[in-house]
């Protein structure tokens, strides 16, 4: 069946819909715990253990998860994958692209990104000064600086943060716990940032990332994240998880899911982005 320009177009502009609100996924997780909170989550079957650093057992039991966790961060030199993206908005509209996506460690974030039969639509460069968006659609490129990402969603980003979250890295958590629970199969660790109280779950024995479930702090905005983490495959010395689902609620709700495949560390790659002398500016 042929697909119209005008068929296109809007499939177009629901991709950047989508491209805005990962890049809002990916500030928000990269927020930084800076503030303590008096009280721990507590669940049924589980024990809750709040943080007094005077006291040497809760302050171990916590020394021992973060050094567990930190085990398991993810470091590259190079990273490759494909990327099934799905998503649905709050008005049952349906949509999915196929991604790839290149990274060089501290340097690069290289995305292309497909719709509808396989036509390229956009290719993206991100360096730590820049951000650069070539539409192949409407035949334009934009330039940013990088701090266009912190005016977008007037929130802090760091490029590692970027790389971290595509890679799986629990990159919201630091060394500021307040209070942790633990389960048979779980352990979770709350933290409490400027923007976002943020309760990060782990799968037991080896405390990979489960889940990350974020709440706005100002309550009157009713904002919040839910991201969840599968499907965990061996890649060398690494668990990398395969299937994530993203959850927004702000104003509207969308659900996205992200499968990973060909998942690849440490091949030789380039990073293409040459603009045709008739894009325009934009």
């Amino acid at each position: 069946m042929a697909v119209s320009a005008t068929q296109v177009k809007i499939k177009m502009s629901n991709m950047k819909y989508l491209m805005a609100l990962a890049v809002i996924m990916i500030l928000i997780s990269s927020c930084r715990s800076t503030r303590k909170i008096s009280t721990a989550m507590s669940k049924k079957d589980s024990t809750t253990v709040s943080i007094n650093p005077a006291e040497n057992d809760s302050a171990k039991r916590v020394e021992t998860a973060l050094k567990k966790i930190k085990a398991r961060h993810i470091d590259f030199t190079t990273f490759s994958a494909q990327m099934k993206i799905d998503y649905a908005d709050s008005r049952d509209k349906k949509y999915d692209v196929n991604a790839f996506v290149r990274m060089k460690k501290d340097s690069i974030i290289w995305i292309s990104i497909n719709a509808i039969l396989g036509i390229e639509a956009f290719r993206i460069m991100i360096t730590p000064d820049t951000v650069s968006v070539l539409d192949k659609i409407n035949k334009t490129i934009q330039y940013h600086t990088f701090d266009y990402l912190k005016e977008m969603t007037n929130l802090p980003v760091d490029f590692t943060a970027l790389q971290d979250l595509i890679l799986g890295n629990p990159v919201f958590l630091d060394s500021n716990i307040v209070a942790y629970t633990e389960s048979e199969n779980s352990t979770s660790l709350t933290s409490l940032g400027n923007y976002f109280k943020n309760f990060a779950t782990f799968y037991n024995p080896d405390l990979l990332l489960q889940r990350s479930k974020l709440d706005d702090v100002d309550v009157t905005r009713s904002r919040t994240a839910d991201l969840t983490y599968q499907d965990y495959e061996d890649n060398g010395n690494r668990k990398f998880s395969t299937k994530r689902k993203i959850s927004i609620a702000y104003k509207t709700k969308l659900d996205i899911a992200l499968e990973f495949k060909k998942v690849e560390f440490g091949a030789v790659q380039n990073y293409p982005f040459s603009v045709p002398a008739k894009y325009k500016l934009k």
